[in-house]
Order: structure tokens, then sequence, then C-alpha cells
């Protein structure tokens, strides 16, 4: 990638897109920052960006050649509106695509699962980033993270199963990898931390950082999904709960060597993330 390539980063102030932003910019890369309100970041070319008004693609394209996706939050069929975009990328000249996805949805999957399946027939370079869930969840703006700072507790029915829990600062080390390297990597990667925690580890971990009980309480999958159903769609709520049933039967227990192998470093852990963001009063 040469100084004069530019990445349009879309959902630029979200918890990946910023620090992608951040760190392209850190390493003399331009950014174009995609967001509905055009937000400024350091360093970066603010743009309007909003998924469902297409109007906003053209000026969001122009002088980009390569993108970070980000799907919209919360919609049970992403596809509908990114699919008409990537191909409007395409034809304004972006040749690489990097899709944020997540590592319980597949490839042809639901939601983002079918952006995911179209990626390789639109881009000669590209790239799916599928992280297990995010550290961020328990220490940023998160249901979990209010819950715990509100209330002192985790909801979730994902029982006693663990999961590869990963810092949205290294999903962000590997995006700008997968955007910036001569070659792209051309697969799908499976993201993780160093270890999988249950959501009983990481309420002890929380007790033990921040000095306040923090606990996990049990739920049933009936419970969660009309817990959720209550703030969100019943379809996304639905597959949010299926989620935490999966959990609960192991389908995320599992670490990858993907960010130290891309990066050349180790992953974060649950416990520094904690102790660095809490300290900064995230």
């Amino acid at each position: 990638m040469t100084a004069t390539d530019t990445t349009l980063v879309i959902g630029a102030t979200g918890t990946t897109g910023s620090r992608t932003a951040a760190q392209l910019i850190a390493a003399g890369h331009r950014v174009k920052a995609a967001s509905r309100r055009a937000t400024p970041l350091p360093g970066t070319e603010p743009v309007r960006f909003d998924w469902y008004d297409p109007d906003t693609f053209g000026d969001a394209l122009t002088g980009a050649d390569r993108v970070y996706l980000i799907p919209p939050v919360g919609d049970p069929d992403p596809a509908a509106v990114m699919l008409p975009f990537l191909q409007q990328a395409r034809a304004a000249g972006v040749h690489r695509a990097v899709l944020l996805s997540s590592s319980a949805i597949l490839e042809g999957g639901p939601a983002v699962g079918a952006v995911h399946q179209a990626l390789p027939g639109l881009f000669d370079q590209w790239t799916v980033l599928r992280p297990s869930w995010f550290m961020q969840n328990f220490t940023g703006t998160h249901a979990h993270a209010r819950s715990i700072r509100e209330d002192g507790i985790i909801l979730t029915a994902a029982g006693t199963g663990r999961v590869g829990f990963i810092d949205a600062d290294d999903i962000a080390a590997v995006a700008v990898r997968a955007l910036t390297d001569n070659r792209a990597p051309n697969t799908d990667l499976v993201l993780t931390g160093p270890e999988a925690l249950s959501h009983d580890d990481i309420a002890l971990i929380m007790t033990e950082v921040t000095g306040r009980r923090v606990a996990h309480h049990h739920l049933t999958y009936d419970a969660t999904r009309d817990r959720l159903a209550t703030q969100i769609p019943l379809e996304f709520a639905t597959m949010l709960a299926d989620m935490d049933r999966a959990i609960a039967d192991g389908a995320e227990d599992r670490t990858t060597d993907t960010v130290h192998r891309l990066t050349g470093r180790p992953p974060h852990s649950f416990r520094a993330v904690a102790e660095r963001e809490l300290a900064h009063g995230s």
C-alpha cells in the first residue's frame, strides 16, 4: 500500500472502526472515516454514510480503493443494503474489502453470512474477520457493561460455556494488516484472545480488577430471548439467544493463533484489557 491509497472505514466511530481508523493513521495511511454524522476523527477525512441512504454512498466511495465494512447494527438481513453498496464500490474502483463478521456465523449463514458468501465474487482481494465476542462488551457501552456498572451482574444463557473473548484493539490490528499488506488473505479469519473463559470467569476477573462484586446470573434460553426482545426486534433477539445456547453447548470454546500470526505479537488477555480500559474510565 502506498501513501496515496485511501481506505474507507465504515462505522468509523464504532468499537472496531475507530480503532482501525486510528491504527491506519498511525501507520501513515489515508483514511475516510464514514459515520452517520460525519464525525471528525484525528487525521481522517470525515464523510457522512448511512447504510439506509444510498445517496451517501457516492461521496463516501470517491477516492477510496479499499474498504473496511461494519454491517448495519441489529439488522437481521444486512445483505439487502450491503450488496448494492458493494457492487457500487467495485464499480467505483474499490479493489479490496475487509468485512467484520462473527466467529458464530459461517459463510452463507444468517445475517452477515450472506455478505461473506458474496464477497469473493465481488472483489479479487478480500478478507472476512470472524472475531469471537468482544472483551469490550464488559468494559464499554454494551448491555453487559451497563449491567455490570449498574447492578454488578452479567445476564446470559451461556451457562458454563467458554468463549475465546478478544480485544477490539487486536481485531483492528488484524484488520489493518488485511487492508494494507501487499497480498490480501483472501479467506476468513477466526480471531480469539489467548484463552477461553466462561462468563463466571469474566465475573471473577471483573470483581478482582474493580474491587466490586460482579456475578454471572444464568438465565434460560427463553428468558434471555424475551428480555432481549424488549430492546431489539424479536428475530434479532432470537438469533442472539441462539448464540448464547451455542456457547453453552461449547461452540465457542476455542482459541486460534491468527492474531499472533498476522501481527507478530500475542493477543491481549481479558485481565490486561479490563485493567487498561477500566483504569481509563471506559
